[in-house]
């Protein structure tokens, strides 16, 4: 049986698409069970490494459909019921937000989060920087949390891409 030209291109596209062996994360770091204010689990996001890089990976549920913004915030504190104790973006070179601002981003600009009809929502990112720094910023003295607001961040306004309140979050701890 041959195949036809069109089902082998489209096979040849789907493999290009595909990561190697060697770029899927291999080692869990770190993770974080995300909360709302009330308490109740809102989620989870995990750190994993392929060696040389880091990836965060954030599942929420429970939130309104929509876009919302996520960061990495500079201490690993949770106080609701607006957040506030997590601090500032995670910045440890100084640099502006957003991956839009010339003069950004900084290590805690996350993608944002796109929530679905049913109330959740995924998002994978590799983090800027090598694996050493990464870890280094995250494991600092007071820790990281992950945070995700109630509306989408602009990818540009400075410091915090005008994404409005705090709904969701949860310190990474290592695993």
């Amino acid at each position: 049986m041959t195949r036809s030209p069109i089902l082998a291109s489209l096979s040849l596209l789907a493999l290009a698409g595909c990561q190697t062996m060697d770029e899927i994360p291999s080692e869990r770091l770190a993770q974080a069970t995300l909360r709302l204010a009330s308490g109740l689990p809102a989620g989870t996001a995990q750190l994993f490494s392929n060696g040389s890089e880091v990836t965060l990976s954030v599942a929420a549920v429970g939130l309104t459909p929509g876009v919302h913004g996520a960061h990495l915030h500079t201490t690993g504190k949770c106080d609701a019921p607006e957040f506030t104790t997590a601090g500032g973006h995670l910045n440890p070179t100084g640099r502006q937000h957003g991956q839009d601002n010339p003069a950004g981003a900084h290590l805690g600009d996350l993608p944002n989060l796109t929530i679905g009809e049913s109330g959740a929502g995924t998002v994978s990112v590799k983090l800027n920087g090598t694996r050493e720094a990464a870890l280094a910023a995250l494991f600092d003295a007071d820790g990281t949390a992950i945070v995700i607001h109630a509306g989408p961040d602009d990818y540009r306004t400075d410091p915090a891409g005008n994404s409005g309140a705090r709904i969701v979050c949860g310190v990474l701890t290592r695993t």
